[in-house]
């Protein structure tokens, strides 16, 4: 992993951008000899964060459909309902 300060980044961004392109390793900004952030490729932090976080909200849809589902009761035939509501002779 490589460790770049902030005037180096500021000065040669388009370097340390290409750099983190080519090694696909995150990269370490320092500023007074403190690790004070990281640069990761976009792909990782979609994967990290985007596609964790539409994960997490298809999960919590499903589960609050799952909360409404109620089954019909004994004998009730769902065809034969679906065809009164279109307006299907019995």
């Amino acid at each position: 992993m490589t460790t770049v300060n902030a005037l180096k980044l500021r000065n040669r961004l388009g370097e340390v951008l290409d750099e983190l392109d080519r090694e696909k390793e995150p990269i370490l900004i320092s500023k007074q000899k403190k690790i004070r952030a990281v640069l990761i490729p976009y792909e990782e932090f979609k994967k990290r964060f985007i596609d964790k976080q539409a994960e997490e909200e298809k999960r919590k849809l499903l589960e609050s459909m799952q909360s409404h589902v109620v089954d019909p009761p004994e004998g009730f035939d769902v065809v034969k309902m679906l065809r009164r509501c279109r307006g299907y002779e019995d």
